[in-house]
Parts: structure tokens; sequence; C-alpha cells
């Protein structure tokens, strides 16, 4: 008998996701289903290939959704986070598993009972982060404790770059994913976590000058960021008792203290609207956040206040995104200055078509095991092929596709809201990732936390 596996929404992130569904689909019997608002935009060799089928699909129409979701065996959805939650309900209405790759929402978790109830599996944050850094992490913290050992310290870092061969600018840095997350990165509230037992935060006017550093062999230095609140899964990974934890986003050295220029100037401020921002120029954008002066130009004023030297590689990072071009023009109706700042960035900030992203994770692992304390390093390296097959896509839609294998067949049954941080799930999915190139590289390192000279941090 075949079954019906529908995805609804099928953007940036789903091209190896739908083509793991496609390569299995005779051996296990499936039958693809993809509902999209444009499905113009889906490639021939989906839509002409005999195991799939795709339509058009608003989720907004209610008789639609309701008939697509009754119709399939399990449901994927791929839409933004906020839209998950009229799909889940229609899943619980006629009893279908379903899976995203998003974040757990308060409204998605409050369905709990009744999804266990129904004895469903609701499967979220099983992509990239989230996704395989839960997966990844706690098949070593498993390992850890089923030997005795007591968690002390956990790292945990990633972040959607550029690779080495298609990195030519002076930022390191490409958009890779959605452009606006990167524009508002740390906004929202202050970024918290807990080193050494002692809890640290930072607000976002600091986030990106302080920041930590860490080598990946073959690739260099990296360095991160806070992420905004890295104690939401102290409980879930059983680390209320650790005296670290730390999550954060990776970027090439240099890239953060640049982008603090942006924050100081105020230009990733989302707060309000710019009445007069269609038809403004580049440079007609920088001077807005600049003092007036009948006599010093916009660069002079920009220099000035940012205390930049003209010979200072951060001058060569402003020039380079052409911010002082007077010809160049927004067409952008009442934006925000983030959504003003991101359309310049996009435009040296895109992938051409057979560039290639890279994805980096690293984590770090502190514990005591008898009487001993030691240290696990562990990162994962991934490069895209073009700008279609991402590295991104790749990480987040080839633990969506296994997933939805594995609740399809039976394999992971444990209903209920969740993510995947259970061996049931993450054994399996780990071990399949491995064969597609996404895996682990494991170093022990001496154990130091923060304060190795015993001084109080």
């Amino acid at each position: 008998m075949v079954r019906t596996i529908l995805v609804v929404g099928a953007g940036k992130s789903t091209s190896y996701l739908l083509d793991y569904f496609l390569k299995k689909s005779n051996e296990e019997k499936i039958h693809l289903k993809i509902g999209d608002l444009h499905p113009e935009n889906i490639p021939d060799k989906f839509t002409k290939h005999p195991n799939c089928t795709v339509f058009p699909l608003d989720i907004f129409n209610e008789e639609d959704r309701k008939k697509a979701v009754s119709d399939a065996s399990i449901v994927v959805s791929m839409l933004p986070a906020r839209m998950h939650i009229n799909v889940a309900h229609d899943c619980i209405e006629f009893e279908k598993h379903f899976i995203t790759a998003s974040y757990v929402s308060d409204e998605l978790r409050a369905l709990d009972e009744e999804v266990k109830k129904r004895g469903l599996v609701f499967m979220n944050e099983i992509g990239l982060d989230p996704g395989i850094d839960h997966m990844s992490a706690m098949e070593v913290i498993d390992r850890i404790r089923d030997a005795g050992g007591k968690m002390l310290l956990f790292e945990s870092f990633a972040g959607g770059l550029v690779a080495p061969e298609s990195d030519t600018n002076l930022w390191n840095y490409k958009f890779t994913w959605n452009p606006r997350n990167v524009v508002l990165a740390g906004q929202g509230g202050v970024a918290k976590f807990i080193q050494e037992g002692t809890y640290k935060y930072i607000p976002y006017q600091k986030l990106f000058r302080r920041t930590e550093f860490m080598d990946i062999e073959g690739y260099g230095t990296f360095e991160a960021y806070a992420n905004r609140d890295s104690l939401k899964y102290r409980e879930a990974y059983g680390l209320e008792n650790a005296l670290t934890l730390f999550r954060g986003t990776m970027r090439r050295v240099g890239f953060s203290k640049a982008w603090q220029m942006f924050v100081i100037l105020g230009m990733t401020d989302d707060s309000y609207t710019i009445e007069n921002s269609e038809g403004m120029s580049y440079r007609e954008f920088v001077n807005l956040f600049l003092p007036y002066s009948p006599t010093d130009s916009v660069e002079l004023k920009m220099r000035h206040y940012l205390k930049i030297d003209q010979d200072d590689i951060m001058w060569g990072k402003l020039l380079e995104l052409d911010i002082f071009n007077p010809s160049k023009k927004i067409p952008l109706k009442n934006a925000t200055p983030a959504q003003m700042l991101q359309y310049i960035l996009e435009d040296t900030w895109t992938l051409k078509e057979d560039e290639k992203d890279m994805i980096v994770m690293y984590h770090k692992f502190g514990y005591e095991l008898n009487g001993e304390k030691k240290q696990i390093d562990a990162n994962m390296v991934v490069i895209g092929e073009n700008r279609t097959y991402t590295a991104m896509s790749k990480t987040v839609g080839l633990p969506v596709a296994m997933a939805t294998l594995q609740i399809l067949n039976g394999k992971i049954k444990t209903p209920g809201v969740q993510i995947p941080i259970n061996k049931e799930v993450y054994k399996p999915i780990l071990s399949e990732l491995q064969k597609q190139g996404i895996q682990f590289k494991e170093y022990e390192k001496p154990y130091l936390g923060y304060n190795p000279d015993s001084v109080a941090s």
C-alpha cells in the first residue's frame, strides 16, 4: 500500500528533503505531495516525477488545507514557524504525525496532552540548529553519563557561512539563509548564559564585542557571539547542575567587530519606519544616522563618528558594501532601518549560482569521571554544492526527511510534542547522516574550564 507524505511549503531549504523522499519513493512505497503557495516555482524534476504531485496550497484556505492533511499518511511543515499551528491542529483532528524543523512554540507545546492521547508523534527542532545540535550533543552527553561521568561544561556553537573557495569579500560572509534573521540577530532580549556557576548577561549593544574563539582543523579560526538564551535547554539536556552552559553563533574572525558599526549607528533597528524610505539612496540612508555638518562629507562624518582611520580594515569593509553610493536606490516603502540595511547587504552578500556555502558546528563537553576532569571537543563542517543544493538545505532537510520516514515506519513511536533528544530518535538519524557525509570529528582535550589557575571569574 502506498503511503502519502505531505510537505507543506517548498522554500529554499527543501531541495535535499524532497530529493530524499523521491529517491526512497519506490523502495518505501511512498507518494510525495507538495503543497505550496507558488507551485510554479517548483522545479520540473519534482512536478514531472511519477511519485510526486505538486499542487497549489494556501494554508489559510481551511477547506483545502484540511483536505490535504486528511489525505496524507504523515505531514511535514516547512512553512515559516508562525504558520505551523494551523496545520498542527488539523493533524490532531485527522490523527496524523507532524514534523517541523522549527523551535517548539508555546502554542504547539500546549497541544502535548492531546497529541499523546492520540498516540501521535509531533517532532520539532529536527533541522540543523535546532536539530543536529541536539542530537550530536545528547549522543556525547548520554555516552558520558552511561560511563558514570558528571557533566561540568557544555558549549555549543553553529554558523551558516560561505565556503573558503567562495569567500570573496572582506567580511568573509554571504547570506546562506534568511537575511532578515541575520540583520536582527541578538535583538529582543539580553543574551544570558552561565559560566563557572555564575550567571552572565550581555545586552544587545555589547553582544558583538564579547566573542569566543575556536579553531577547526583545516578551516582556521572562528569567533562566536552569544545566543539570546543559552539556558532554555538546561532541563531538556539534563544540565541543571553543569557549571557552564553557553550557546553561540559562529562567524569568521572580525565579522562581529565590523557588525558592531551598524549596531552603534542604529541601522539594525526594526522598531520604527522611515517615512521617505522609498527611492532613498544608499548614501542618504547612511547620512540619516550621522550628525549634520555644513562642510564635512558623509564619509568624513562616518569615520569621525565611528573613530575609523582610513587605512583601517573596517573602512575597507564599509566601502566594499558601496554604502556611500548616491546613485543606488532603496525601493522599499515605509521600511525600518533594519529592512533598508538588509536590502543594501543583499546587493553584495547574495550567493552566486555556482558559489558554495558552509555549515560549521562546534561542541565542547567538560566532565568529571572517576575523580578526573576531562574534555571532548567535537566539530562538524559541511560544504554545499551550489546556491540550490546548499549545506544549509542539506543539514536542515535531511534530518527532517529521515525522521519522517522513521516515524512513518514505526521506528520512532514515543508520542508527544517533542525535540530529538532521546536515543530512539537520534541514534538512527545520526547514523544515517554519517553516510551522507554529515559527521562530527571528536578530540580529547585537557579540561581547563574558565579559570585553570583557580582565579575567581
